[in-house]
């Protein structure tokens, strides 16, 4: 356990009752085993979930397992299919689908192209059309290059309306100084403070470290 400075994890109650939550998920493989519980938290709490993969998430295999398997238990756990093309995502917008769009994990990749105002897969779509409709998009980082390359991108995104950022913080300092990663299990209480037009503090913590490299 690692201190959060008074923010409460799992707090009580069914605070997504009725709300339609948006789940992009991006290339970070080894954050997997991490999101996914932390999916199942917002259903528990009432949220019916809409999975949407980037091409890495949908298409790359690696040692921390196959898309397919991601995609099925993703569907499993949610009901739905997961949205794997652009033109899927892009009614989500038009129909305002989406009372909040979370990104878990978001790379540096998709936070720069974010960042930039491009739109060249399902999950920027997907947030495109949540920010369109002046809705919360919460981003989860995690990338090597975050006290980076990286570092504009998050100041360019926490002075945008309407995103916000699950608290994060170094996860090795000693051998990946520019890398950081949210804290996942704070995932809920961001979208709840999101919902609510705040930003869950403090957005920089102590954060646990990885052994992934």
């Amino acid at each position: 356990m690692y201190p959060t400075f008074g923010l409460k994890r799992g707090a009580e109650g069914v605070r997504f009752q009725g709300k339609t939550i948006g789940w992009g998920v991006c290339g970070s493989h080894c954050s997997y085993g991490e999101v996914i519980p932390q999916v199942e938290a917002v259903i528990r709490e009432g949220a019916k979930v809409v999975p949407v993969l980037s091409h890495a998430a949908a298409t790359t295999e690696t040692r921390f397992g196959a898309p397919e398997s991601l995609a099925r238990r993703l569907e499993e756990l949610t009901g739905t299919p997961p949205i794997t093309r652009i033109v899927e995502a892009e009614p989500t917008g038009q129909q305002e689908l989406f009372d909040c769009f979370v990104i878990a994990p978001c790379t540096g990749n998709t936070l720069a192209k974010l960042a930039l105002a491009l739109t060249d897969g399902p999950v920027l779509m997907a947030a495109k059309g949540t920010l369109r409709n002046l809705r919360p998009v919460v981003l989860a980082i995690s990338t090597n290059d975050a006290l980076g390359n990286n570092a504009k991108n998050i100041g360019v995104l926490l002075n945008t309306r309407n995103i916000y950022f699950v608290p994060f913080g170094q996860d090795n300092p000693e051998v990946k100084p520019n890398s950081c990663v949210a804290d996942f299990d704070l995932i809920a209480d961001t979208v709840a403070e999101a919902l609510a037009g705040r930003q869950l503090q403090p957005v920089l913590i102590q954060r646990a470290k990885r052994a992934v490299r």
